[in-house]
């Protein structure tokens, strides 16, 4: 019966919203902090001790709907060890033209070796240096850590370890090392 009244509520609505006030956001001068679960660029997390906790399973690029990530194993040797397991991420690579930060090849990750941080300033107009490499994405050495590879330094056994060095363990230089990042 009122048909004719619908597109004029529509245009009501239009017109009630165009004259008000908007706070505008002074986006590249002042950021707005995220939220704390937020999901920005990912990061290849260490063992307390340096090593990378990446085992080169390749259950995050399984788990990638957007088959953005690329990993390739290596096998640790007594040598040259990357990781506390047998393998290691080789090669390790997130293509972030295809990533649609969805968090999925997080909860793959068995070791927490893949999170997100809060960054989200990732654009760029080169295509090329939008797939990141291990390089890019592990997490930096922190004050304590050897960058590797280099024997597992934690713990007598690979039990403690893996309870991240709760057990005191001698660092080659001799020194105690009980700290759990």
């Amino acid at each position: 019966m009122l048909d004719w009244l619908n597109p004029v509520k529509g245009f009501g609505v239009t017109f009630h919203t165009m004259f008000k006030k908007v706070d505008t956001i002074e986006y590249p001068e002042v950021k707005t902090p995220t939220m704390p679960r937020f999901h920005g660029r990912h990061q290849l997390n260490r063992w307390p001790d340096g090593l990378e906790k990446c085992i080169g399973c390749e259950l995050c690029a399984w788990a990638c709907p957007a088959d953005a990530i690329y990993v390739e194993g290596g096998d640790n040797t007594e040598e040259e060890r990357y990781s506390p397991g047998e393998r290691y991420g080789r090669v390790y690579q997130i293509n972030y033209l295809r990533c649609i930060l969805c968090g999925l090849c997080i909860e793959a990750c068995p070791t927490r070796a893949l999170t997100m941080t809060n960054e989200y300033e990732i654009a760029d107009d080169n295509r090329e240096s939008l797939i990141w490499t291990k390089e890019q994405l592990l997490a930096p050495l922190k004050e304590g850590m050897e960058a590797p590879p280099h024997p597992m330094y934690l713990g007598d056994t690979e039990e403690d370890y893996y309870r991240m060095g709760r057990g005191q363990a001698e660092h080659p230089d001799g020194e105690k090392n009980s700290e759990a990042v």
